[in-house]
């Protein structure tokens, strides 16, 4: 993999998945939209830059991004009021307070859906038996 290549996949992440403008952006001397369009899809085929693209992905993914453990964690201490909110007063001081009963039961909504604690359909299962006796009343 060349330096340009490497450049031009770090570019692609760092702008938004637009290949055209990472290609523009790295081979400034391309003169045509199009072509530039047309050799970032090459570019992107490349096994090698998919390789780089996909490991860079996945490096980003770990470092930036909450796991479901974080999230459940997170939600479980603005339920239970332990996170702090900043307040700006009217003297321009900030001030730290507890979050918002509003926030708390949002949390405690989020973390209730989680759990199936609101389903609307309940699945019983059990063993019964059924007699149906019709009654014609006399036959005579």
């Amino acid at each position: 993999m060349t330096d340009k290549q490497k450049m031009f996949a770090d570019e692609y992440l760092a702008n938004g998945f637009q290949a055209g403008k990472a290609y523009l952006a790295v081979y400034r001397n391309t003169k045509s939209e199009n072509a530039a369009y047309a050799n970032s899809c090459r570019l992107m085929n490349n096994p090698a830059v998919k390789e780089y693209i996909r490991q860079r992905m996945k490096e980003i993914q770990t470092e930036k991004t909450a796991d479901a453990q974080e999230v459940m964690e997170y939600l479980t201490a603005v339920m239970r009021g332990e996170q702090q909110d900043e307040l700006l007063t009217m003297d321009g001081i900030a001030k730290e307070v507890r979050v918002s009963s509003r926030d708390r039961n949002k949390a405690a909504e989020l973390l209730g859906k989680v759990h199936g604690l609101f389903d609307k359909n309940v699945n019983l299962t059990g063993e019964m038996s059924i007699k149906i006796e019709v009654d014609y009343g006399d036959n005579s």
